[in-house]
């Protein structure tokens, strides 16, 4: 045994352990993809494959088994019965009796046949609603309990950098803060059902070159500290996570996989992280193929088990037969070996898989319940973003004639995220039906106006520069009461969409000719509202202001199977839309990486003749209602590393029910280091009847405002602070100060990360009396 510090461990772990070979332990390290073909769903999965039969390569045992649902299309209930005599087979055939653990994909549902589809990510963020997020994992979570699954990838941790990378569909916001409470809800949802969640992807892949997948980060240690690295922080200490998986990126120069300062001092070292470490598919062999840092496979082995990633995931290209080798020649430390098998056994101790005799799968499988389905809307409903509205929206009364149009009017594909079974596997199976109801927004503006003539045409593709379509299009709109053009992305991975893992982009405008398309309709001169599926921000501002700006200008981050009720429900006026931006909605590409947490000089000045300045700002959204927030009342002073009180008045001005998003921003005034000119430090949706007042209470701890100095400790420093509640990060609606008293305060763990908040309603304002 070596000096390498083995993790404590139960006596039942500890005598396992001590009876295990090292070709036994080095099963437990590697997953084996059962199903895997040649299909593109994970990066460089055609040119990377299995080491060996999967009869060989369990022979003494397997520690993880790879997507056994979500590769291809299996009906859920028989592969569930393969799957739990596969299990029987590993309890009673090899010779430790250790069931493997079951992982799969489950960032906007399970990714699995037949089971339901929810927003993506960025839609959560939308909605700005933890606990509707906490719900939904805890539905997901449920269906893959029932499946014999155990670990779930997801959330999606990364902070939105640049919305040209491809993979922000998969993210919640731009904001840390947002990121970090609502990933955490989803941690509590899925690891309440009984299943690991699996943070990813630690750290730094969405800050990365020029917004391209893989490509280097250049973040320095202080962006990492105070951007990307507080989301994983809360969902580690505050969310009790059980599993995080590494990122693909380098960080000047060093390839996270073989990261031991990220992996082991800031993750297990710093936050007490106890749990696993997996890779990103294929990353312990990217050390060697992409990013050369390692002479071969075993090399790279040993980088990353003494990074501290303990299980190499999809397969064991590493781990297995490289690893063993550089083991048996002394290259490697057994000890790190034993460090690894620790966890991964505690870990199968803690799901209940060593006590496991899987006697009976499940036969009645529901995985798209009405529950499921209820959540869904309620969560995308919450999501849609009001971006800009003459009028001309709710459509009530209903009009007698409707031009539907656009090519993602009738695309239920359109609605769904990269991640989603659909476009993540089933794009490569067309023999087979989607396997549930997901109604285009089409049929869903048919359900919702059943009296309306509605005619439809597409116009124009996502993708390419063909215009015979337009025409058409034009001639619906010009007989039409109003014209609704559906326009957006498509989700795909590696080039098969608009966005998406893969699907980076140069430009931020429309992809194809959409743009065209709305502004053909929009001269027509009748009323036009655009409904934009998207999986990222595009630069609208032609759109939201000018000749050709539409009536009305809907963002819908892909709102999954429920999504098309919801925008006609939205459209209709039977809801009010809620959803407020998670992201800045850009200038253009040019003004990228662009973050409203930026410093004094990182916006628009007089000093630069390049404008930055977004078209629309993060938090920004309307309603079918108005709201005023008024009487901000801050406590005034408080010691750093204490916790303040803020207290505003929000009121439902208009005449109908709504939700307000109450958004608390801060400016450090004067500090060591240079600070963002604003940032969030607390939300909270509120529901209010027409006339109807709150007041919200928000109890702030100050290390909510703290920052890395310059020896890059976390700290709160005395000074004054500005502070401010308003629709946007931009206006400043009602305002107050707040000085820090006191000395410098280090933060250390037991500084609070989250604001508690308290809603008590006063009743109707007075205003609103009659």
């Amino acid at each position: 045994m070596s000096e390498t510090t083995l993790p404590t461990v139960s006596e039942r772990v500890r005598l396992l352990h001590a009876e295990m070979t090292l070709d036994e332990k080095l099963a437990q390290l590697v997953g084996y993809w059962v199903d895997k073909g040649d299909e593109l769903v994970a990066p460089m999965a055609g040119e990377m494959g299995n080491p060996g039969r999967y009869e060989d390569v369990t022979a003494h045992g397997i520690g993880h088994l790879t997507r056994v649902y979500g590769t291809r299309p299996v009906d859920p209930a028989e592969r569930a019965a393969w799957l739990w005599n596969e299990q029987r087979r590993l309890v009673q055939g090899t010779r430790l009796g250790i069931p493997a653990l079951v992982h799969e994909e489950c960032l906007t549902g399970l990714a699995a046949w037949k089971a339901a589809t929810f927003p993506t990510p960025l839609a959560w963020g939308a909605a700005f609603d933890p606990e509707l997020v906490e719900e939904m994992a805890g539905l997901i979570g449920g269906s893959m309990r029932s499946l014999g699954i155990h670990q779930g990838l997801a959330p999606v941790l990364d902070v939105v950098r640049d919305p040209r990378w491809g993979r922000v569909d998969e993210c919640i916001s731009e904001d840390p803060y947002v990121v970090g409470t609502i990933g955490t809800a989803f941690v509590r949802g899925l690891q309440d059902a009984g299943v690991h969640a699996t943070l990813k992807h630690f750290v730094g892949y969405s800050a990365s070159q020029s917004g391209r997948n893989h490509a280097p980060v250049h973040a320095g240690p202080r962006e990492l500290r105070d951007v990307l690295l507080p989301p994983f922080e809360m969902a580690v200490r505050d969310g009790g996570v059980r599993s995080v998986m590494n990122s693909y990126a380098e960080i000047d120069g060093i390839p996270t996989a073989a990261n031991p300062d990220y992996l082991t001092g800031v993750l297990r070292e710093e936050w007490g992280f106890d749990g696993v470490v997996v890779a990103d598919y294929f990353s312990v062999a990217f050390l060697h193929t992409m990013h050369g840092v390692a002479g071969d496979l075993g090399e790279a082995a040993a980088l990353a088990l003494a990074a501290g990633i303990d299980v190499e995931l999809p397969t064991g290209d590493a781990y297995l037969e490289p690893l063993a080798a550089a083991v048996r020649s002394g290259a490697v430390d057994e000890g790190l070996v034993d460090r690894a098998v620790l966890r991964v056994l505690s870990q199968k101790e803690e799901l209940g898989l060593l006590d496991a005799t899987f006697d009976t799968p499940p036969t009645a499988i529901d995985i798209d319940s009405p529950g499921h389905r209820a959540v869904a809307r309620r969560l995308a409903e919450e999501s849609l973003v009001l971006l800009t509205n003459d009028g001309t929206l709710p459509l009530a009364p209903a009009p007698a004639r409707i031009a539907v149009v656009g090519p993602n009017a009738d695309a239920p594909e359109a609605l769904m995220g990269c991640y989603s079974f659909a476009n993540h596997v089933l794009a490569h199976h067309p023999e087979f039906p989607l396997g549930f109801e997901i109604p285009s927004v089409l049929a869903g503006l048919r359900a919702e106006f059943p009296d309306a003539r509605i005619v439809h045409e597409s116009g124009c593709a996502v993708e390419g520069d063909d215009r015979t379509g337009i025409p058409a299009a034009v001639a619906a709109a010009q007989t039409a009461d109003v014209a609704i053009v559906v326009v957006g992305d498509r989700a795909g991975l590696f080039g098969r969409g608009t966005v998406g893992e893969g699907n980076d982009v140069e430009s931020l405008e429309l992809p194809g000719v959409q743009r065209e398309l709305v502004e053909e309709v929009v001269r027509t001169g009748t009323p036009v509202i655009v409904v934009v599926l998207s999986g990222r921000p595009y630069a609208l501002a032609w759109a939201v202001d000018g000749p050709t700006a539409p009536s009305a200008l809907l963002q819908s981050f892909f709102p999954g199977e429920e999504g098309a009720a919801a925008l006609a429900r939205v459209l209709s006026g039977a809801v009010s839309p809620s959803g407020r931006l998670p992201v800045s909605l850009p200038r253009s590409a040019g003004a990228q990486p662009y973050s409203y947490l930026h410093p004094l000089l990182g916006g628009p000045n007089e000093i630069t003749s390049a404008d930055s300045t977004p078209v629309l700002p993060f938090g920004h959204g309307l309603s079918y209602t108005s709201f005023s927030r008024t009487e901000l009342v801050v406590d005034a002073g408080v010691e750093a590393g204490g916790t303040f009180t803020a207290r505003v008045r929000v009121a439902n001005t208009g005449d109908r029910g709504g939700s307000d998003v109450v958004q608390l921003y801060a400016r450090d005034v004067q500090a060591s280091v240079t600070r963002p000119v604003a940032q969030l430090l607390a939300y909270a949706r509120v529901d209010l009847d027409a006339g109807e007042e709150a007041e919200v209470r928000f109890d702030v701890p100050t290390a909510r405002l703290a920052f890395s100095d310059r020896s890059l400790r976390r700290v709160v420093e005395p000074g004054a602070i500005e502070l401010w509640v308003g629709p946007s990060c931009a206006e400043r609606e009602t305002s107050a100060t707040l000085a820090i008293t006191g000395d410098l305060h280090v933060v250390s763990a037991a500084d609070a990360r989250i604001v508690p908040v308290t809603i008590e309603r006063i009743g109707v304002a007075a205003d609103a009396i009659s």
